[in-house]
């Protein structure tokens, strides 16, 4: 909003990039939302110009939605923050030019002038399944969690009966496909028997999963053998 008729200043355009934990990005506008899973990346930008003998601040502030007061806030004119937490974060821009000749506001554009971005993200899940059938048939070919939401840390691992580990993965292998453990050890198949998974992970919004479960290899297992 205007504050003096000295200059006369574009508004600036903030927008805004977030960035998934699969690297897909969505492009957003002043009172735009976001929906999805933690960890995100928020790039925020500006887009606000230099006036000869006027200061620009620029801020950027973060705060959780039901809360009153920011819990960070940025001043650059562009910004790249890291959210991993679950629920609603609410991020206002606000602009001022100043007079560099005496420090007087000359022009503000904030809260009247733009919506907030908000960035929702899900609170977390994670599952283990007790049994996978590596046999090349394209369905349970690998070991791996599933029904994944909203996870920022995650380590796994997989032993035989004398704990010996087998597997070793971590987040970067959760959610895409042929990830996991294939049944093999050292470029071999493993004979089909029981085995075990240890699972250490922390969801967005703080609980955290510590599975320890048999596995077990059905080499042999088919939908044609399954069927009735």
């Amino acid at each position: 909003m205007g504050l003096s008729a000295q200059v006369t200043i574009e508004a600036p355009v903030p927008v805004a990039e977030v960035i998934d934990s699969k690297g897909e990005k969505s492009e957003l506008a002043a009172g735009d939302e976001f929906s999805g899973e933690a960890p995100v990346t928020i790039k925020l930008f500006a887009n606000a110009e230099e006036v000869d003998g006027y200061s620009l601040v620029c801020s950027w502030e973060f705060t959780k939605e039901g809360e009153d007061e920011p819990y960070l806030v940025r001043y650059d004119k562009d910004v790249e923050v890291d959210i991993r937490e679950s629920g609603a974060t609410i991020i206002q821009p606000v602009f001022v030019y100043t007079s560099r000749s005496d420090s007087e506001v000359v022009w503000e554009f904030g809260r009247e002038d733009y919506e907030p971005f908000r960035v929702i993200l899900s609170e977390s899940s994670l599952e283990a399944p007790n049994a996978f059938s590596p046999n090349g048939d394209g369905i349970n070919d690998y070991y791996n969690v599933y029904n994944v939401k909203s996870i920022v840390s995650f380590s796994a691992a997989i032993y035989n009966r004398w704990g010996q580990q087998l597997y070793s993965w971590g987040i970067d292998q959760i959610d895409c496909e042929d990830c996991g453990w294939d049944g093999t050890y050292k470029g071999k198949d493993v004979k089909p028997g029981v085995y075990y998974v240890v699972i250490n992970a922390k969801g967005a919004d703080g609980i955290r999963y510590e599975i320890r479960r048999d596995v077990n290899l059905l080499r042999g297992y088919t939908e044609e053998t399954a069927a009735p």
